[in-house]
């Protein structure tokens, strides 16, 4: 089987879940006998795309997109000029520039990229498809997530055949839109998904909530958890000397990192965690910058800056490093997700989590029994959630050795991988 992989790319700066889903599972379909070519759209996934394995251009070049839709002359300038802000030096360095847009902003945009070939960028569609059906002629077209429904039409009436799309977290770009702008979109991908031959929400949870938001058939949902590369992941007994606290995603408010921080801090306060480490790392976008600043004042500030570490390198093998160190993780995000590879990456290893009652976060404690959820997702809970298993050794170990037992033995790749191909399959016949 050929299958076209479509993945926006974050440009590798940060602790793109679905970026590091996407690759996985390209590697793992290879592995199975399949070939898999990948597409990258808006910024390279990884600095070089070496972790891609691609020999394809990247289409819809995040600053072309942006520059045709703020200055509509310039969609009638040469190929040879857009070529020019679609090199990969100027993608790359657009990425550490800006790294994540704002989906606040881009409410416009992502509507004219839904609307496929009736929107502003219908050449750059053209151009995407025509490549698909010269160099790659793909038995199966997959989406990274619903963003890209707007692709859906013309891919199948230009090369048809099935399109199939990943599902995870599109809510929490959509609902940082202005309500105007939302809504449309909400309206768009419910309407695009009709042309969807099957979907995989990465979580029971996330399918539900797909199924709400956009009327998905529960036929056409077929849950497919993000799995890992388990031999890499070799559990360690967990550090009490001194404990410590990991947060592993992209560094911002929105991931809870300014809660964790305050924690923390709540948590030194107690004569018997006074030594009590906390280590970063997930890297950052140009957005994240000022707080980052911030939070590190606050740090010094409350005296203990000193007992944080951040570890900016953060591909599989540092990952590995970083939550091997680690005591207990914690990402208490802000707001409903539909996944958390990073807990799933902490457990394989025998590393409790801690998280608050959101999202997907209590069916994945159901499924792997390797850590606590704690409500309400405030300062003063989430001190008392740590503490339970910082001034418990037995109990975080005990925690720790269930939950790599359950990770080994549910959220392989290959499982995975399999699951994805014979939902394929079903969708060729």
């Amino acid at each position: 089987m050929k299958i076209a992989y479509i993945i926006p790319g974050s440009g590798g700066t940060f602790y793109c879940e679905n970026c590091l889903r996407d690759i996985d599972i390209v590697h793992t379909i290879r592995r199975l006998g399949h070939e898999v070519i990948v597409v990258p759209m808006y910024l390279p996934l990884f600095p070089d795309d070496s972790e891609a394995g691609t020999a394809l251009p990247v289409f819809y070049g995040a600053i072309n997109v942006y520059l045709k839709f703020k200055f509509p002359l310039l969609r009638k300038a040469p190929a040879w000029f857009s070529r020019i802000f679609d090199s990969p030096l100027l993608l790359n360095a657009a990425a550490k520039k800006a790294g994540s847009t704002r989906a606040a902003t881009l409410g416009e945009m992502t509507i004219s990229l839904l609307r496929g070939d009736e929107g502003e960028h219908a050449e750059e569609l053209k151009r995407l498809v025509q490549t698909l059906r010269d160099k790659v002629q793909p038995d199966i077209v997959h989406l990274s997530n619903a963003l890209l429904l707007g692709l859906v039409r013309h891919i199948k009436q230009g090369l048809g055949v099935p399109v199939t799309c990943s599902l995870q977290d599109e809510d929490n770009w959509v609902d940082a839109m202005d309500c105007t702008h939302a809504e449309t979109v909400w309206r768009m991908m419910t309407e695009r998904a009709l042309e969807v031959d099957s979907f995989f929400p990465v979580s029971r949870f996330y399918a539900h909530k797909m199924t709400n938001r956009m009327g998905i058939p529960q036929e056409r949902l077929h849950v497919t958890y993000i799995g890992l590369d388990l031999e890499c992941y070799i559990p360690v007994p967990l550090s009490f000397n001194p404990p410590v606290i990991g947060f592993l995603s992209r560094i911002s408010e929105s991931q809870g990192m300014g809660l964790l921080a305050k924690a923390f801090i709540n948590l030194k306060k107690d004569s018997s965690l006074r030594e009590t480490k906390l280590h970063i790392s997930g890297g950052q976008t140009g957005d994240d910058r000022k707080f980052i600043k911030n939070l590190t004042k606050f740090l010094k500030s409350r005296g203990v800056l000193k007992d944080v570490e951040i570890v900016h390198d953060f591909d599989k093998d540092s990952r590995i490093k970083f939550l091997s160190s680690l005591t207990v993780l914690s990402v208490p995000v802000l707001s409903e997700h539909a996944f958390g590879s990073y807990l799933i990456e902490a457990l394989a290893l025998g590393v409790p989590v801690v998280q608050p009652a959101l999202g997907a976060f209590p069916e994945l404690m159901q499924e792997t029994g390797g850590g606590i959820v704690y409500s309400p997702n405030d300062v003063d809970t989430l001190t008392s959630a740590l503490k339970s298993l910082l001034c418990n050794q037995e109990k975080a170990a005990a925690l720790g050795k269930q939950g790599s037992k359950a990770v080994h033995e549910k959220f392989g790749l290959i499982t995975m991988a399999e699951h994805m191909l014979d939902v394929y399959q079903s969708c060729l016949k």
